[in-house]
C-alpha cells in the first residue's frame, strides 16, 4: 500500500473519529482519588476539576455540607446510601439558612450524587459530601449579598465503617464553649462551625483524651466535636434537647427511633456534666462517628468502663439497619 494510500485511511478515520466522539474518561487521578467528581449538575474527571486560587479561603465562609454514609452489603453485593432525602432536606435547610438559592432541585442533587458513586464503581463502605459555596470573585466573604446561587460540589470516597469493630473512646469535657444560635447556629452544617470542634478536639487530644464534649452557654452538656451524644442512667437512654446548641442529627433522629423500638426509655432534656460521671452507659453517635461507646469521661469510668448492654444492642441494630438486613427499615435506603 502506498503513502498516499495510508494517508487517506488515516485521514478518514481522524475524521469519522471527530464525528463520533468518545465519552469524556477520567483522566489519572493523583493516587488514593477517585476517578469522578459532580460539580453543579455535571459530572467531571477529578483531576479536571479547577478553581483559581482567589476562590481558595473566603468562599469557605458561607460554605455548608453534608456527610453522608453509603454502606456495602457484601452478601447482595449492593451499595446503600443511608437516609439520603433527610440528609439533602437539612442540606437545603442549611443554604436557607446562609441565604444560598440553589437552582438544581433535591431531586437533582440526589441523582448527581446516585450518579457519582457509579461513575466511581464503589463497591465497599463510602462517604459522600456534598457542598455549596458561593464564588464569582467576591473578595471578602464576610460581606455576603442576599440570595446567592451557589455552587455544589459533590464527593465520594472509601470510609470503612467501625461498626461492631470493638471501637471505644475515652473523653474530656472541653474549656472551650459550644457555638450558640445567636452566635453561630450549629443546627446547620456549616464549614466555620468546626472551628470550635477543631479547638477543642486539639485540648482533647493534648490533655490525653481521645474525645472531647463541649457544655453550652448555661453550662449544660451538648454534644461532642461532631457528633451528638447520650447517657444511659436508671434505665432511662437521656440525650439533650435540639436547643441545647447541637446539630439537628439524622443519626440522633435514627438512634431515638431505634431505642423506642428495642423498649429502651429515651429522655430529651438538659444534663449536667456530672451525671456523666455516674452515667451507667455513654455514647457517641453521628454520620462519621456512628453508634461509638464512650468508657471514660474526665477520667471516670463509665459503668465497668466497657461497652455496655443498650449500646452492644443498638450498635447490632444499627449495623444491621444500614446493611439492609433488618428489612423493616428499608425505606431509610437507597440502592446504587
Amino acid at each position: 500500500m502506498g503513502e498516499e494510500n495510508t494517508a487517506a485511511i488515516a485521514a478518514a478515520a481522524a475524521r469519522q473519529q471527530e464525528s463520533h466522539p468518545r465519552p469524556a474518561q477520567a483522566a489519572a487521578a493523583p493516587s488514593g482519588s477517585p476517578a469522578y467528581l459532580w460539580l453543579s449538575g455535571e459530572l467531571k474527571p477529578w483531576a479536571d476539576a479547577m478553581v483559581h486560587i482567589t476562590m481558595v479561603g473566603w468562599p469557605a465562609i458561607g460554605a455548608v455540607f453534608e456527610g453522608i454514609r453509603a454502606y456495602w452489603n457484601a452478601e447482595r453485593q449492593e451499595l446503600y446510601v443511608f437516609r439520603l432525602d433527610e440528609h439533602l432536606a437539612r442540606f437545603g435547610l442549611s443554604m436557607k439558612m446562609m441565604r444560598m438559592q440553589p437552582e438544581l432541585s433535591a431531586s437533582q442533587i440526589a441523582g448527581g450524587l446516585c450518579e457519582l458513586f457509579r461513575a466511581n464503581r464503589l463497591a465497599e463502605d463510602a462517604y459522600c459530601q456534598p457542598l455549596a459555596f458561593t464564588a464569582g470573585g467576591q473578595v471578602w466573604g464576610s460581606r455576603a449579598s442576599q440570595q446567592q446561587t451557589p455552587e455544589i460540589l459533590i464527593t465520594t470516597r472509601p470510609s470503612p465503617s467501625s461498626l461492631l469493630s470493638g471501637r471505644t473512646s475515652t473523653a474530656g469535657i472541653t474549656s472551650w464553649t459550644r457555638i450558640s444560635d445567636n452566635v453561630m447556629p450549629p443546627r446547620i452544617k456549616a464549614l466555620p462551625n468546626y472551628a470550635n470542634s477543631r479547638l477543642a478536639s486539639a485540648e482533647a487530644q493534648r490533655n490525653g483524651y481521645d474525645q472531647p464534649i463541649f457544655l453550652n452557654t448555661v453550662g449544660k452538656v451538648s454534644e461532642g466535636p461532631g457528633s451528638c451524644l447520650f447517657m444511659m442512667r436508671d434505665g432511662v437512654m437521656v440525650t439533650p434537647t435540639t436547643t441545647a446548641s447541637i446539630l439537628e442529627s439524622i443519626t440522633r433522629a435514627t438512634v431515638i427511633q431505634l431505642l423506642r423500638d428495642m423498649n429502651v426509655p429515651v429522655q430529651e432534656r438538659e444534663m449536667d456534666r456530672t451525671e456523666l460521671y455516674i452515667a451507667d452507659e455513654v455514647f457517641f453517635c453521628g454520620t462519621a462517628m456512628e453508634v461509638h461507646a464512650v468508657t471514660h469521661v474526665d477520667g471516670y469510668e463509665v459503668g465497668t468502663a466497657r461497652m455496655g448492654p443498650v449500646v452492644t444492642r443498638l450498635e447490632r441494630l444499627f449495623h444491621d439497619v444500614v446493611r439492609g438486613i433488618d428489612r423493616r427499615y428499608e425505606g431509610w435506603l437507597t440502592k446504587i
